[in-house]
C-alpha cells in the first residue's frame, strides 16, 4: 500500500523496547508499516500513567517484545492512501484502541468488550518511540493545549466515559478518594454535570495541592498517612456526612481504600471502581448492604469514542490540566522516570522527543 506525506522520512526511529517484563531497552527499529486507513504520527509526546508500570511488571495484558506507551501527542508525518481529512503537520492526539466492529460484543454497541481488542502500548506498539501508526479513525486533532498536557486527553477521554457509566443526577454529592491525574479530571467532569458538592480525600501533599490550585472540588479532606490517624479522620467524615454521598469514587487503585468506600454511600447510592489494581487483588463487600440500599457498585475501564468529549472540554479550557504533567523525561531517562513514578516523586509524567 502506498502513502501520502514526505518522502525523506528516516529509516530507523529510536524506539524504547521491552524484549519482556522488566527488560527494556533503547533500540534502533523499522518506521512502522503504514497500512491504507492508518495515520502516521511523528510522536511529540507520550504520556506515563500507573499502567504503564503495570505493564513494566507483565501486567495487564501487555504481549511482549513492545514498545509502549498509550497516551500518544504528535503531528501527522504521513498517512495511507483511503485516509481523508488529514494534512502533514496537523497536531493530533490518537485513541490507543482498535476494535474490530464484527464479534458478538461489538454487534451489540459494546466495543469496550471487543473480543479482539487491540491496545496500542499494550499489545502492540505504541508511542514511547519517534514515530507510531494508528487508524485513522482513532486519530483526532486538537488546537490549544500543548502537546504535554494533550497527553491529558487519554486519561480524559476515560474520565468522560466514566462519567457516562455513573450518569449523575443534577445535585448529586461526591465523594472522590485520590488525587491523581485522571481522578482530578473526573473531578471536575463531575462538578461540571450534575455533582453539587465534590469532595476529594486524599493524603496531603503535592497531589492535594494541584487539586486546590485546579478548583476541583468544593471540600478537601487531608488523610493522614498513619493508618491510626487515617481511620479517625474518615470516622470524622462519616460523622460529618451521617446520610453518606450519593456517588462515592474509588480513584486510588487501593483495595482496602476501596472495601472502606461502600461505607460512605448513601441508601441507593453508586459506587464506581475507578482506580488500577493489582492483577491479584480482592476486596471483601456486604452483599446484604448491596442488596438492602440497593447500592449500585459500577466499574468504569477505559473508553470508546469519548476523545471528541475530552478534546472539548480540555482545548476549551472548561476542565483544567495545568501543572498535572509535572515532569518530562527523554527515552534515556526510563528508569529514572519509572523510579520517579514509584517514589511517588511526580504527579504525572510524560516522554517528550523535542
Amino acid at each position: 500500500m502506498g502513502s501520502t506525506g514526505p518522502s525523506n522520512l528516516p529509516a530507523l526511529m529510536r524506539a524504547l523496547e521491552y524484549s519482556e517484563a522488566r527488560k527494556f531497552s533503547i533500540v534502533k527499529k523499522p518506521l512502522p508499516k503504514i497500512r491504507e486507513q492508518d495515520v502516521l504520527i511523528k510522536v511529540k509526546a507520550s504520556g506515563v500513567c500507573g499502567t504503564d508500570l503495570h505493564i513494566h511488571d507483565g501486567e495487564f495484558g501487555a504481549q511482549f517484545p513492545l514498545v509502549p506507551g498509550h497516551e500518544t501527542v504528535g503531528e501527522v508525518a504521513a498517512f495511507g492512501q483511503g485516509v481523508q481529512g488529514f494534512e502533514v503537520g496537523d497536531r493530533v492526539v490518537a485513541d490507543n484502541s482498535e476494535l474490530c466492529g464484527h464479534c458478538f460484543y461489538c454487534r451489540r454497541g459494546k466495543e469496550l468488550f471487543c473480543d479482539n481488542f487491540i491496545a496500542h502500548g499494550v499489545m502492540v506498539d505504541g508511542g514511547f518511540a519517534e514515530y507510531a501508526t494508528y487508524p485513522a479513525c482513532r486519530v483526532f486533532k486538537f488546537k490549544n493545549l500543548s502537546d504535554v498536557d494533550a497527553t491529558l486527553l487519554e486519561p480524559a477521554s476515560c474520565a468522560a466515559h466514566g462519567l457516562d457509566k455513573i450518569a449523575p443526577q443534577m445535585g448529586s454529592s461526591v465523594l472522590l478518594f485520590g488525587a491523581g491525574p485522571t481522578g482530578l479530571i473526573l473531578a471536575q467532569l463531575l462538578r461540571q454535570n450534575g455533582g453539587c458538592h465534590m469532595v476529594i480525600a486524599a493524603p496531603a501533599g503535592v497531589k492535594m495541592d494541584l487539586a486546590k490550585s485546579l478548583d476541583a472540588a468544593d471540600e478537601y479532606i487531608e488523610l493522614p498517612r498513619e493508618a491510626q490517624a487515617s481511620a479517625a479522620r474518615m470516622k470524622e467524615l462519616q460523622a460529618d456526612h451521617p446520610y453518606g454521598f450519593d456517588i462515592v469514587v474509588e480513584a486510588t487503585g487501593n483495595a482496602k481504600i476501596l472495601e472502606n468506600a461502600i461505607n460512605f454511600v448513601t441508601k441507593g447510592g453508586k459506587l464506581v471502581v475507578y482506580g488500577v489494581y493489582g492483577d491479584e487483588d480482592l476486596v471483601s463487600l456486604s452483599p446484604n448492604k448491596i442488596f438492602k440500599d440497593e447500592i449500585n457498585v459500577i466499574g468504569s475501564f477505559s473508553q470508546v469514542y469519548k476523545f471528541p468529549a475530552a478534546i472539548a472540554y480540555l482545548d476549551e479550557k472548561r476542565v483544567k490540566v495545568d501543572g498535572i504533567v509535572n515532569k518530562v523525561f527523554k527515552l534515556e531517562e526510563w528508569q529514572a522516570c519509572l523510579d520517579a513514578l514509584n517514589n511517588k516523586s511526580v504527579i504525572k509524567a510524560a516522554i517528550v522527543f523535542d
